[in-house]
């Protein structure tokens, strides 16, 4: 049914153009002009009415067809999507198993504010023993020493020193003072020097 039967009119059916219409129902019986218009009348409004019913009906069968569609476009969708989901899951597992070290978590740990201090060997090992060390080796040229020579590639071997009992032993040349750094002694340490040199032995000790 292509024309809505709600927005038909009601022909006026007293008019010439259905005198044929009105004599046929004469002539079958009816009394008159005017009985035989509302008869014609009375059969257009049934009609129409069965057609309204029939209009009705369809749009309702119209609008459970497009919901279903709907319905079906809606799962297809997302067959579709989780489809692409299971694939990319699928490729980022592929992708860790090939390249693992991509993929190690980033630290949110700060960045130190306080810079590391890293005195020589010699003057760790005479914390560690309780000795005597000059304030030296915790100034910023004591440790600009020692990074020079943290930083060298040239091989240490052992050399003998006498140790706290008097007996000699073994250590890396690196652990022994280095002949060739001329040493400040700590009277004679700018106040500058000092005040940097002592919190940074007190730390590393």
């Amino acid at each position: 049914m292509l024309d809505n039967p709600n927005e038909a009119i009601l022909p006026d059916f007293t008019t010439v153009e259905y005198a044929t219409a009105r004599a046929r129902l004469i002539a079958r019986g009816l009394a008159n002009e005017e009985a035989a218009a509302e008869a014609l009348e009375t059969i257009w409004t049934f009609n129409n009415d069965a057609a309204k019913d029939a209009w009705a009906e369809q749009a309702e069968i119209e609008l459970r067809q497009a919901q279903e569609a709907r319905r079906v476009a809606a799962e297809q969708e997302q067959e579709r999507q989780q489809a692409l989901e299971d694939e990319l899951i699928a490729a980022r597992k592929e992708e860790h198993k090939k390249n693992k070290a991509k993929f190690v978590p980033v630290s949110t740990a700060k960045i130190p504010t306080i810079p590391i201090v890293i005195p020589s060997h010699y003057a760790v090992r005479k914390l560690k023993t309780g000795d005597y060390c000059e304030l030296f080796y915790f100034t910023n040229k004591g440790l600009s020493e020692a990074k020079k020579n943290l930083l060298s590639t040239e091989p240490q071997g052992l050399i003998l020193v006498p140790g706290t009992d008097g007996q000699q032993m073994w250590v890396n040349a690196d652990e022994t003072r280095d002949s060739k750094t001329v040493i400040i002694k700590d009277e004679n340490l700018s106040w500058e020097e000092f005040n940097k040199a002592a919190p940074r032995m007190i730390t590393a000790m």
